[in-house]
């Protein structure tokens, strides 16, 4: 059923700007979009980043894919158009995360080049960073960290495909992302140590203020 889009409602703009929240936080807030297969790396180097921005005093904060399916997307299934949803529902979230003065950190196969897009066009170019966390297809399957591949196996042979990024379903690698991990090569230290490198060089972590 069509459901009758809102109507009669208003923005509320804030009464904080966002370079406020910058001069605060020591935060130029942005979007680092991590996208890759499953079991590439996406959801360790994510905690870590976080960790290790909070560590320096840098607000951050991760929105795992699968934590979010547990609740804001319970309802989604991973058919094309629900994986297009999900990702809208993502990208929102971590505008309003950026709003905030934070730097979100999204850990999602988000497979599709036109989702990611429409993150990218969401957040804008500034705001958005897609890292791009590349392993091999049979290195993915070798840490199978969750039994997700045994599993798209054993549903293909009963003639039951669930649907899996890179066994029964497509992933389209980004072909411009910001940043390119290859995680079978680097270990989860340097590409933590990368991402932290882009956001200093583009200025989205600003060094402390002197005392005056």
């Amino acid at each position: 059923m069509m459901q009758t889009k809102a109507e009669n409602i208003v923005w509320h703009a804030a009464k904080v700007t966002r370079q406020q929240r910058t001069e605060i936080f020591g935060t130029a807030p942005c979007v680092v979009w991590l996208t890759g297969l499953s079991g590439c790396g996406k959801s360790t180097i994510a905690v870590k980043l976080e960790q290790q921005l909070l560590a320096h005093g840098h607000p951050a904060y991760v929105l795992d894919g699968d934590n979010l399916r547990h609740g804001l997307n319970r309802d989604l299934s991973f058919s094309a158009a629900d994986r297009s949803e999900n990702i809208r529902r993502v990208g929102e979230v971590a505008k309003l995360l950026s709003d905030a003065g934070f730097i979100a950190i999204v850990s999602l196969i988000s497979p599709y080049k036109k989702d990611r897009g429409t993150a990218r066009q969401l957040l804008g170019p500034e705001e958005f960073i897609e890292v791009f966390v590349d392993a091999p297809l049979e290195i993915c399957r070798q840490r199978d960290p969750k039994g997700l591949y045994k599993k798209a196996d054993a549903a293909i042979a009963a003639g039951k495909p669930m649907m899996m990024t890179g066994v029964d379903a497509p992933y389209e690698p980004p072909e411009a992302p910001e940043l390119h991990l290859a995680t079978d090569r680097q270990s989860v230290e340097q590409c933590v140590q990368q991402i932290l490198d882009y956001l200093w060089q583009h200025r989205r972590l600003l060094p402390p203020k002197k005392d005056q």
